[in-house]
């Protein structure tokens, strides 16, 4: 489509049954993919072993260096790809899909990740067609799965060329030579494009983006902490939008925004999607973003989807990412600010416990401290695919061969302590990407030219994957008891059996190898959650619980345990002192219990 004055929403939506949204968002699990790295519905490839086939793309120099080659470039992920493993993602547990951009990139630019658009109102070829994703919202749907679109207000694609080679951002607005054809050549009239020439590969779509007017032309960012520079700059060649002008209540939209927003209620009402997560919001006016989740919300609430969700991706701080889903109504932020570091480390036993676990309050209202989250309002996970807090080299959590082993515990902790889960594609296969650039923890999951583990034709969609077994067990529990959803959290303080001073568990010279043990509460019922730092040991512990909720006597029931003998064990309530209670617990090198109080 070229015009959004094309577009009838009322008609699109007349006569629709749309699905409505969750009651709790913060009970689902979500799961995030790069849709050109996930599957292709076209190539097959055998299963990946390890034994036979790690690294067989790296057998010869001409071989690797084709390999590191193809990660630049589109790999051939589609949305039928996705559809062909809605079973997989079900059977693992998901519920919430987060897929990420699939609009039009510019044709001659190599953006497989999705965030440089072209054209708003179409989907790029490269991942397939508008009625591929309406098919897979409505197989999704069936299923049990919502759909969460990633979506981009305040930046295109590199549509554009300036009239001079040195633009770094000064404040002042640079003279634009032309927009890009269809070659990415800068040769369209900046001031009068030819719209019937350019259609539909040049310059940016639909026709009312098509002009200077859209954006704020100042060149690229270099303070990424200077504002307004990270607001009005460019990010490198991606070209940024003018949302408008005006303080947090008296804010003035520009016409980009309204026909952006306007543009992403299409999608919508085309495809009944559930939700967005919304791209760089610490680059974003405040007031912006408010006039865009207002308009979507009112938008999606004519539709019968009550609670649309709307997460933002928001750096710079936890401080500064509270503040700004307080201001704009942003249901919730992605966790980059300390949680994926400090889940990763607590869980690998190179942070004490508390780096994490500090990180959450028990009440939005009664907040203990303004450094810390709701779990309603913040998505958590540690792999994924930007490693903002790794500046100079990413890798994924079992890139360090030592602590990979820690894999499931760090999936246990992200599962059942606050906040909403989030697993980022390949996790659950040991992916173990690493390198000085993005592109080594976007693996291939489907197999290809970049396959994970520096392979070649291998796929990784295996459903016997201990790790992948083991999520699947923890989305049963998290389904099973609301406590493990959402009951208030509580760091346990641990002693050894000879011991009668207890402890938080602390990060010793080399690392921590103690047991970390936490509690959820909910409606006077607490379960008792632990997992083992030791690499090679069995531990045993003295556990503190809640005085108030038992008595000596009283009873714990194991109801998981990574050592499937553990489970229906049970353990009695021991006297600590004049006001605590205990129970003990062991665990195996590695492993994971919880136990229920009876």
């Amino acid at each position: 489509m070229r015009k959004l004055e094309d577009i009838n929403l009322k008609e699109i939506s007349k006569n629709r049954e749309y699905t409505k949204s969750p009651e709790a968002w913060d009970e689902e699990l979500f799961y995030f993919l790069l849709v050109d790295r996930f599957n292709n519905h076209e190539e097959k490839y055998p299963l990946y072993d390890q034994k036979e086939d790690y690294e067989n793309a790296l057998q010869s120099e001409e071989s690797r260096n084709k390999w590191l080659e193809s990660g630049d470039h589109w790999v051939g992920g589609t949305l039928k790809g996705i559809i062909d493993k809605l079973d997989y993602l079900k059977e693992l547990g998901v519920s919430v899909l987060w897929i990420s951009p699939i609009l039009k990139q510019p044709i001659y630019s190599n953006n497989y990740h999705g965030y440089g658009i072209q054209n708003f109102l179409e989907v790029d070829p490269h991942f397939g067609t508008r009625e591929d994703l309406k098919e897979l919202v409505e197989k999704a749907h069936a299923r049990g799965i919502f759909i969460i679109l990633d979506v981009i207000i305040n930046h295109s694609g590199d549509v554009f060329l300036y009239e001079s080679d040195d633009t770094l951002y000064t404040g002042e607005q640079y003279p634009v030579k032309a927009f890009r054809n269809k070659n990415g050549e800068a040769t369209v009239d900046p001031e009068n494009p030819d719209y019937d020439q350019q259609w539909p590969e040049g310059g940016i779509w639909p026709q009312e983006l098509f002009k200077l007017e859209t954006f704020t032309r100042k060149g690229y960012i270099s303070d990424w902490d200077n504002d307004p520079e990270y607001r009005d700059g460019d990010f490198y060649s991606l070209k940024n939008i003018n949302t408008g002008s005006g303080d947090l209540t008296n804010y003035n939209p520009s016409e980009a925004l309204k026909v952006l927003t306007e543009c992403y209620k299409y999608w919508i009402a085309y495809a009944d999607l559930d939700g967005f997560r919304l791209d760089t919001v610490k680059h974003i006016n405040p007031g912006a973003v408010r006039y865009f989740i207002t308009e979507i919300k009112e938008f999606t609430q004519t539709l019968g989807k009550k609670e649309f969700f709307v997460v933002g991706e928001i750096t710079g701080g936890m401080e500064f990412a509270k503040m700004i889903c307080e201001k704009t109504g942003l249901d919730a932020a992605l966790g980059i600010n300390k949680i994926p570091e400090n889940l990763e480390n607590v869980a690998k036993g190179y942070y004490p416990a508390e780096n994490y676990f500090s990180i959450f309050t028990n009440s939005e209202v009664l907040s203990e401290g303004k450094e810390q989250w709701y779990h309603k309002k913040v998505m958590t996970m540690f792999d994924d695919h930007d490693m903002v807090y790794q500046q100079q080299h990413k890798e994924r959590f079992c890139a360090d061969k030592k602590t990979a082993a820690f894999l499931t515990n760090a999936e246990f902790i992200n599962f059942f302590t606050a906040g909403i889960p989030c697993i980022y594609y390949g996790t659950e296969q040991n992916f173990d990407g690493s390198g000085d650039q993005d592109k080594y923890i976007r693996e291939s999951m489907f197999g290809g030219d970049f396959g994970a583990f520096r392979t070649r034709n291998r796929s990784f969609f295996d459903q016997k994957n201990p790790v992948y077994q083991e999520i699947k067990k923890f989305a049963d529990l998290r389904k099973e008891y609301i406590h493990l959803r959402i009951g208030r959290q509580y760091l346990r303080k641990i002693a050894d059996l000879d011991a009668q001073k207890f402890h938080f568990p602390t990060a010793g010279e080399d690392r921590c190898s103690e047991n970390i043990a936490w509690s959820r509460i909910f409606s006077q019922e607490e379960f008792l959650l632990a997992v083992n730092c030791n690499l090679e040991n069995e531990q045993t512990s003295k556990v503190i619980v809640d005085g108030t909720l038992h008595k000596p006597g009283d009873q714990f029931k194991c109801i998981y345990a990574s050592d499937e003998n553990k489970i229906g064990n049970t353990v009695e309530v021991i006297k600590s002192d004049e006001w605590d209670q205990h129970i003990i617990i062991k665990t195996e090198a590695r492993g994971r219990v919880i136990y229920r109080s009876i």
